[in-house]
This record gives structure tokens, C-alpha cells and sequence, in this order.
């Protein structure tokens, strides 16, 4: 696959994103829609643990859906625009590894990791929405591979643990920050769900790839 292909369908799934926002947005400032139309996206879309135990949900599929749907709402323009800058960062590295597919893949898993995590680990019913599971696990997943190459040509693994001990301190002073309101839980089983799922999308070490690119050059 092309670096121009990649590059679009995720500039795509960043407008997807980008649009879903806006649209909230404006409906926040009255422009558009019902004042409360963020609040009914959140209620509709959002993750909410308690649909997982006796809760009535607004629709037959929502405690299904909702595992998928809360990564494509955010709390505002500043957490859409750090996820979409870290997503474009992020994104580029996994399609370079393993294409298009690879990435639909991985991205997807990890949504639903980070899911599974934050109900199987948080305490409260707060609902909780973001792509940051889906990001740290694309990060999981870039570091499961480096983790691969590196440890294939002893180079050592160093960075690798300096990688995961940087994401934990950001962790923590992100919760400590939003005063314990960050869903660390979703972020935990995005990552570690990414690490396993790039070990399985793509087990081979970045060199050994390389030496097959030309039986293999368009992945997707």
C-alpha cells in the first residue's frame, strides 16, 4: 500500500471524528440541533457499565454496541485534538508496518480491549467515551514489534521499557491532573489487548518483513 492510500483513509477516520465533534459542538453553542444533543450522543453512545448489569438500555443493541461506539465521541475540542494528532502519529507508524488492513485490525481490537478493561476494572458507573483505548493500543502494538526486532537482534530492551514506564508516569499525571477522573482502565486494556494483537497480526521481526516486501508489496 501507498504512503498517499494510508494516508487518506486516515485523515478519513480523523474527519469522521473531526465532524462528529463539530457537529456537538454547535449544537452546544445552539447553532445546530437540540441545545442537549451532546448530552443524547453521550447517553446513546457512550460506555456505561451499569447497562451491563440492570440498567435499561435506550435500545435493544446499546450494551452491544456501546463496546464500539464510545471510542467515536470526546469530551470536548482539546481531548479531540490530542487524540487526533496522536492518532495521525501513531497510525502512520502501525500502516507502515502492516498496512491498511493491519491497522483496521488492530485499531479495532483495541477499542474493544479498552472496553472490556474499563468494564471489568473501573469502580463507578460514570460512562466513559474517547479513543484513547484504540491509541494505547496502537502504542501497545508498536511496541510489542520493537519489542520483537529488538529483542531478535539484541539490541537490547532498554527502550522498550523506557517506552512503557513513559506511558504509566503520563498516566499518572493525567489522573492525578483531571483529579481521578481519567479512565485509566480503558487505556490499560487497550494497551496490553494491542500488544497481543500485533503479536498476532504481525509476529515477524521488521527486517524479516522487509526481505518479503516484494512478494507482498500491497497488503491490503
Amino acid at each position: 500500500m501507498s504512503v498517499k492510500r494510508s494516508s487518506r483513509w486516515l485523515l478519513a477516520l480523523i474527519s469522521v471524528f473531526t465532524l462528529i465533534e463539530l457537529g456537538l459542538m454547535l449544537a452546544d453553542l445552539g447553532v445546530l440541533g437540540p441545545a442537549r444533543l451532546r448530552l443524547v450522543a453521550y447517553e446513546n453512545g457512550g460506555f456505561w457499565p451499569g447497562l451491563l448489569e440492570d440498567w435499561q438500555p435506550n435500545y435493544p443493541a446499546q450494551p452491544y454496541l456501546m463496546f464500539l461506539t464510545y471510542s467515536f465521541l470526546h469530551t470536548g475540542v482539546v481531548h479531540l485534538i490530542v487524540n487526533m494528532l496522536t492518532l495521525w502519529s501513531l497510525g502512520t507508524a502501525v500502516t507502515a508496518r502492516v498496512g491498511l488492513r493491519g491497522f483496521a485490525l488492530l485499531y479495532t481490537l483495541s477499542i474493544l480491549g479498552g472496553a472490556v478493561g474499563y468494564a471489568l476494572l473501573a469502580t463507578g458507573l460514570r460512562p466513559m467515551v474517547g479513543a484513547s483505548g484504540a491509541l494505547f493500543g496502537l502504542a501497545g502494538g508498536l511496541l510489542a514489534w520493537m519489542y520483537v526486532d529488538r529483542f531478535t537482534y539484541r539490541q537490547g530492551l532498554l527502550p522498550v521499557v523506557q517506552a512503557v514506564v513513559l506511558l504509566i508516569v503520563l498516566n499518572l499525571v493525567l489522573w492525578w491532573a483531571m483529579g481521578g477522573q481519567l479512565a485509566w482502565e480503558t487505556h490499560l486494556g487497550g494497551f496490553i489487548t494491542g500488544w497481543i494483537a500485533a503479536l498476532l497480526i504481525d509476529p515477524r521481526p521488521l527486517s524479516s518483513r522487509e526481505s518479503g516486501l516484494s512478494k507482498t508489496e500491497d497488503r491490503t
